[in-house]
């Protein structure tokens, strides 16, 4: 007779994501002062290139079949472009993005006996940056509603493995604010796990592959930051992956 698993506490996923960030954030701080500056620059150009080739694969999900079958063929773009859009605007409204840079300050101003100038700069930088990354993907929403639904926590493991290795290299860039964005995965990811013990189900696929897209083209901003190229207020759009399931579900019922 096969023996069962015992099924883990809710939350234990998003705990283990929290000690992968502050272990590579470490480890990241450590090899960091011993890089020269063009070789920190190209580690975060890389993690640029990386985090579009992410925000590619996740924004392909607007061409999956079950979207499709919930909206019509034509409307998955559409849905997307509108989460975008009506998510922007009610995160603009609210500063999101300006509430999480002070948040990054208040938080740096705490950890750092108040350093200021470059320094304060590069910490903030780190947080917000590392922050959206950590928590604007898929597998932070999937992973921490399975989780609260006692579905297991194999995916935000998965995403602990890959938010580690991440830690090291933004680290390595940025220093100890990598590490403070921990606060926004265990607040974050521990209200969705909380939301999965309310709500007893997952997202349908098409609504998952709604949230899926729009993650896909906030990643695209995150990593337009990450190579310099342009500073787009990433985290006043957090709220398009809110809407996108809400949009999708409106689109569905109009058929």
């Amino acid at each position: 007779m096969r023996s069962r698993r015992p099924p883990l506490i809710p939350g234990t996923g998003t705990l283990v994501n929290a000690a992968t960030v502050l272990v590579g954030s470490a480890l990241g701080v450590a090899l960091g002062h011993r890089l020269p500056e063009r070789t920190r620059d190209l580690v975060t150009d890389g993690l640029g290139l990386v985090t579009l080739l992410i925000a590619g694969t996740s924004a392909m999900e607007v061409l999956s079949p079950d979207l499709a079958e919930l909206v019509g063929p034509s409307a998955p773009m559409l849905v997307v472009l509108g989460s975008v859009l009506l998510g922007g605007i009610v995160g603009s409204l609210l500063r999101l993005e300006q509430r999480v840079e002070q948040l990054g300050g208040w938080v740096q101003a705490r950890l750092t006996r108040g350093e200021a100038g470059p320094a304060r700069q590069r910490f903030v930088e780190g947080f917000v940056v590392s922050s959206l990354v950590f928590c604007t993907g898929p597998l932070t929403i999937l992973g921490s509603l399975s989780d609260g639904l006692g579905n297991g926590a194999e995916q935000l493991y998965l995403k602990a493995a890959l938010d580690g290795f991440a830690a090291i290299a933004f680290a390595a860039s940025f220093g100890w604010g990598v590490a403070a964005s921990v606060l926004t995965v265990l607040v974050l990811q521990g209200s969705l796990t909380l939301v999965g013990v309310a709500v007893g189900d997952v997202l349908p696929a098409g609504h998952l592959a709604a949230v899926t897209a729009t993650g896909g083209v906030l990643l695209v901003g995150v990593a337009l930051r990450l190579l310099r190229l342009r500073e787009i207020a990433v985290a006043d759009l957090l709220p398009a992956v809110l809407v996108a399931p809400v949009l999708a579900q409106v689109v569905a019922c109009l058929r």
